[in-house]
């Protein structure tokens, strides 16, 4: 039973970060950011990666397709500061939004993928 739940929420995690991939790839164009530069071009390559990962997991899982979509979780929760577009209120919240999203079901993805109880208590 833990086994097809871990399937069932690997399989949720992925859609869920498909769903959150394509909303950073349309963010710059959805919340009005096409002309910062960084900001946009980031959103729409970050974005389409994320999403592109979690359609593979979703056809085949490799726990690689979560390490990766768990870094790129992180990139785009770090970017705004790290490629100083963090003024730009509307391109920072969609990053770390998303960011906090990815990094957090890739990361729950590699838990269950291991069959880890949430709690050892």
């Amino acid at each position: 039973m833990l086994k097809s739940l871990s399937l069932n929420n690997r399989t949720a995690f992925d859609i869920v970060n498909v769903v959150a991939g394509l909303g950073l790839l349309v963010s710059p164009w959805l919340l009005g950011f096409t002309a910062e530069t960084y900001a946009a071009w980031n959103g729409w390559i970050v974005g389409a990666a994320i999403a592109l990962i979690a359609v593979a997991a979703l056809y085949a899982f490799y726990e690689v397709e979560e390490w990766i979509n768990l870094a790129l979780g992180v990139w785009a929760l770090a970017a705004p500061w790290v490629l100083g577009f963090s003024a730009v209120t509307a391109a920072m919240w969609a990053h770390v939004i998303a960011g906090i999203v990815v990094a957090a079901l890739a990361a729950g993805s590699i838990w269950f993928s291991h069959n880890r109880p949430w709690s050892t208590a």
